[in-house]
């Protein structure tokens, strides 16, 4: 037993020893190993990491991080409205909400100009169909090429319009074609149903429906009203998903009500186109007003044009001459020297004065007649047309007086009207003249106006003596027209009996008669200036006159230039004008006749054979 034992213990002691020796090999192994890595053979190893290194890296990362602390504090407390906004700007949008642009309207409420809501082709370029087929319909039906609209949907551009005030058939093709991306809005565009009949009154809005010419100009604040807002969210098809905020109504324009008569305006406009064509001429005006109000119920040139389509526009077109020309108004200002020389007594409307040939001689000039005359009294001075005989009336007066009645009654003052363009004319300082330049001015060489103005200043005649505003806007009828004295009413009488034997027989404007009412009125025919001079054979033909006579209710001044169709006096060229006008006018306005027919044709009959002879 104690034998087992013993070798039992003596197994275990080899055992261990034979262990022992094993880990002892297994440890010489592993310092062999050691042994041979050699840490000075190594820089990497070898070298020591600066302090400097680590603490700069340190600070780096710090500086990072407080960085990054200060842009979300500069975020969050100082530029949090502007980010909020640039969030807010992603999703929700403040839209526009037109006001109406007041609506322009004749004194009997036919509308001249109205805004309409049309439509407005946009988009989100990035958001459009790429595909090629689509787009090239967009591009037909929006008239454009591929290019074009590849250029206008170019990514870059957040919004764009393909189409402002489109058509409603444009529209609906756009619709029907469904292209991503592309949506309509409506806006308002201006309408002029008149057209080129009343288009100088009237004028035009620019895109936006800013007034641009003539009312719309003139009363671009009473018509534009104020634009609305309302903020809304909208998804990324551009579709309106919610409200947000109070909505700020829209504010509509007022409306404007005009002296204009339409249907007078309309016939004025086509009467001086006519002229224009049958004289061949280059233009044409006409000025019709109320005598009684001093309302202006039609102002018309030619050449004109449509306020709703205005391409390829030229600025003879657009030239409201009525207001903007101004010229020598020749035989139109002797009824003034007549008036002139009867306000102060200096004659009588029979007192003779001798128009002869050379009868009147200036400094070695003298002034001519078309058709010469012997002793003329002074009614027929203004019914002859003497330029002698006004010269005459014109050397009895002191300058100072001459200058002051035409300041009277408008000359070389701006008219004062709610309409943009009207010009001064020329009068110069009475203190300048010569005798021969008080001499032509008698007969209207010298001095300038408007045809407006002279249609204003024939309201001395018309309104016993006095000279009132004139205005585009209705006269309200509660309140009483203020004029300023000019002449007397027995001298304003006098002179409208002379302008009556002016426009009848023996006149220098028979044409200007009006079967069934009595007029009177003055012809004018004056030599275009040119440069330093005037041109031979290029005039201005006028006439204004007053009907009817017996008891003046409307002023009419007409004016066709350069007529060449070898009639160039104003009473043959602007004489039929003023008659025509006159017709149509009175009777529109309901004016009864002051004359019988029957013998007026008699005296037509009579007329046209003096014409003949003349």
């Amino acid at each position: 037993m104690i034998g087992k034992l013993r070798k039992a213990l003596g197994k275990g002691q080899g055992g261990s020893s034979r262990n022992g020796s094993r880990n002892s090999g297994r440890n010489n192994a592993r310092n062999t190993v050691t042994r041979g890595v050699s840490y000075s053979s190594s820089p990497l190893l070898a070298s020591k990491t600066p302090p400097w290194r680590s603490r700069f890296l340190v600070a780096l990362v710090g500086l990072a991080f407080t960085g990054l602390l200060a842009r979300a504090a500069y975020i969050q407390l100082i530029g949090e409205d502007f980010f909020q906004r640039q969030g807010e700007a992603r999703y929700a949008h403040k839209m526009e909400l037109p006001a109406s642009r007041g609506k322009i309207s004749d004194r009997s409420g036919q509308v001249l100009a109205a805004s309409v809501a049309v439509p407005s082709i946009w988009a989100f370029p990035k958001e459009v169909d790429t595909d090629p087929d689509k787009r090239r319909q967009l591009a037909k039906i929006l008239g454009m090429s591929g290019a074009d609209l590849d250029k206008r949907l170019d990514p870059a551009n957040r919004f764009v319009f393909l189409r402002r005030q489109a058509d409603d058939e444009t529209a609906r093709k756009i619709k029907e074609l469904g292209l991503k991306g592309v949506f309509q809005d409506r806006e308002y565009k201006r309408q002029y149903p008149e057209g080129e009949a009343a288009a100088h009154i009237v004028g035009f809005t620019n895109i936006e429906e800013q007034g641009q010419e003539g009312i719309e100009l003139a009363f671009q604040k009473d018509l534009q009203g104020r634009d609305g807002s309302r903020s809304v969210v909208r998804d990324r098809l551009g579709r309106v998903v919610e409200d947000i905020g109070e909505r700020v109504p829209e504010t509509n324009g007022k409306d404007i009500e005009l002296s204009i008569d339409a249907k007078v305006q309309f016939f004025a406009y086509q009467r001086v186109r006519d002229a224009v064509a049958e004289n061949n001429a280059k233009a044409g005006s006409v000025v019709v007003l109320d005598a009684r109000t001093g309302e202006i119920l039609a102002l018309a040139n030619y050449p004109s044009y449509d306020p709703g389509h205005r391409q390829n526009l030229s600025g003879e077109q657009l030239r409201n001459r009525a207001l903007t020309d101004v010229f020598e108004p020749g035989s139109t200002m002797k009824p003034f020297t007549a008036g002139l020389a009867l306000e102060t007594g200096r004659v009588r409307p029979d007192t003779l004065l001798s128009t002869g040939p050379r009868s009147v001689v200036i400094s070695g000039w003298s002034p001519t007649d078309a058709h010469p005359h012997g002793d003329l009294t002074v009614q027929q001075v203004i019914q002859k047309s003497s330029n002698i005989g006004a010269a005459r009336l014109a050397l009895m007066m002191q300058p100072r007086e001459m200058h002051e009645m035409f300041t009277a009654i408008g000359l070389g003052q701006r008219p004062q009207i709610d309409f943009p363009g009207a010009v001064t004319g020329k009068l110069r300082p009475w203190k300048s003249w010569r005798p021969i330049e008080q001499a032509t001015m008698s007969y209207g060489y010298g001095l300038s106006a408007s045809l407006l103005q002279l249609a204003r200043a024939y309201t001395v005649f018309a309104r016993d003596g006095d000279i009132i505003p004139i205005t585009m806007t209705k006269h309200p009828a509660d309140q009483p027209v203020v004029g300023i004295k000019v002449f007397s009413p027995k001298v304003a009488a006098d002179i409208r009996g002379m302008l009556q034997m002016a426009a009848g027989p023996g006149g220098t404007a028979p044409q200007a008669m009006v079967q069934g009412y009595s007029v009177g009125g003055k012809s004018g025919t004056a030599h275009k200036q040119e440069g330093k001079g005037y041109a031979s054979h290029k005039y201005r033909s006028w006439f204004v006159g007053i009907a009817p006579i017996s008891k003046p209710r409307i002023i009419v001044a007409v004016m066709v230039d350069e007529p060449k169709n070898g009639q160039y006096f104003g009473g043959a060229v602007a004489g039929p004008v003023f008659s025509q006008v006159v017709a149509q006018t009175l009777r529109l306005l309901g004016e009864p006749p002051d004359l019988d027919v029957k013998p007026q044709i008699v005296a037509q009959q009579r007329l046209q054979a003096v014409d003949e002879s003349f």
